[in-house]
């Protein structure tokens, strides 16, 4: 098998047949000129039940992650919803992180639970607990995100997904933090990874998608089904039946994203790691979340299972005033919800990303900041957040 760099670059991207453009063109046509009434010339009648630019940038995506198959999505919440509605039905339950991304959360609790189902967040980073959480109420699906968001807490794949495999549930991981350059959760066990491909897979804030990936077999074991039944074919199915396809354009732009994946994601770890380790010494400064500090909490679970550490990090300030000044007083971070781009952004979680979750028990700390690290200097970027500290103190001590 050729090198994560080398497929990044070649799979999916065979030139064009007819003209030899060594960048396939995308194929925007909604309908497809059929040779008879059930005869397609290549598989194709109608773009949302399947196009050549999706078709070729799912291939990619699928191939970087080691699955058998990927589903791409207009947005990283599509696809959560599409998995979980053909993974379980009313009545069943999911288990998922104390940390999280705010939509996921909101979407589990505000809109899949107004129609049966359960879920409940247990504390995936000790495995007892999950273990303890399954035995109390039989579960369907265990869902990881690893690192967390915001506070980039490491849940252990293999153990998390031994544990739910031996209760009988499926095991998914949001891998939209880590990427497939430094984290690839089916080889570690784990049934489907998701994406928000908005962020590293795009790169460069110009587009919303999502992606699920399908460890290879998978079948759906459900009474009136029978186990033969593929969960990643059912997915699909699912996908043409609800119309949750995104355009080709955007399929273009994220499998451009997949060829220049590695390197913009390393020099941007490269970043974040130098950026978290200085941020340790500044004063005004009251934590640092970074999982490759070596006093963070699940740092050897992290340098263990992941290649890279990644290229968010979070700080504690002493007080939500002293936060929101400092994500309101940087110069080269710009104030934005998002991440993963060339550009470095700071936001406030309990007020921006999580605001949904902020009158809830599960609401982001409203003293943390996230910043998501771009290809810009370091030394910038420390620079900017040091005045931006200074400022704030000034400010909030008038």
């Amino acid at each position: 098998m050729a090198g994560f760099y080398t497929r990044a670059v070649q799979v999916g991207q065979s030139p064009d047949p007819q003209t030899g453009a060594v960048v396939p063109p995308i194929t925007l046509a909604s309908t497809f000129v059929l040779d008879g009434v059930e005869t397609t010339r290549s598989g194709y009648d109608y773009s949302r039940s399947g196009n050549p630019t999706r078709d070729a940038y799912q291939l990619a995506l699928a191939d970087l992650e080691g699955g058998g198959q990927a589903v791409a999505f207009p947005s990283g919440l599509s696809a959560e919803d599409t998995i979980i509605r053909v993974l379980t039905r009313p009545g069943d339950t999911v288990l998922y992180g104390r940390d999280g991304y705010g939509g996921t959360g909101r979407l589990f609790t505000w809109i899949l639970e107004t129609e049966g189902r359960t879920a409940r967040r247990v504390d995936t980073t000790d495995p007892a607990a999950l273990q303890a959480a399954l035995a109390a109420t039989p579960a369907q699906v265990v869902w990881l995100e690893t690192p967390s968001n915001p506070l980039l807490e490491v849940s252990d794949i293999a153990a998390c997904a031994e544990l739910a495999h031996a209760a009988g549930a499926w095991v998914v991981v949001d891998n939209t933090f880590a990427t497939p350059v430094f984290q690839r959760p089916i080889g570690l066990g784990a049934d489907i990874v998701v994406h928000s491909t908005t962020k590293f897979v795009g790169g460069h804030s110009d587009l919303i998608g999502g992606a699920a990936v399908f460890a290879p077999g998978l079948a759906l074991k459900r009474p009136g089904l029978s186990d033969s039944q593929d969960v990643a074919e059912e997915t699909l199915w699912w996908q043409n039946a609800t119309g949750a396809v995104p355009g080709p354009f955007d399929c273009w732009l994220a499998h451009r994203g997949l060829r220049t994946l590695p390197l913009r994601v390393k020099r941007a770890a490269e970043s974040a790691q130098t950026i978290a380790e200085a941020l340790t010494t500044i004063p005004g400064v009251a934590a640092v979340h970074y999982p490759g500090l070596s006093d963070h909490p699940q740092h050897d679970i992290a340098a263990r299972q992941m290649s890279g550490f990644g290229a968010i990090v979070s700080i504690d300030l002493a007080t939500p005033e002293l936060a929101r000044k400092v994500a309101e007083s940087t110069q080269l971070f710009r104030l934005a919800v998002s991440l993963g781009a060339a550009e470095s952004l700071i936001e406030y979680p309990y007020a921006m990303t999580h605001q949904s979750l902020a009158v809830t028990k599960d609401a982001a700390d409203d003293r943390l900041v996230r910043l998501a690290i771009g290809l810009e200097d370091p030394e910038d970027l420390l620079a900017d957040l040091q005045q931006a500290i200074t400022v704030a103190h000034d400010g909030c001590a008038d």
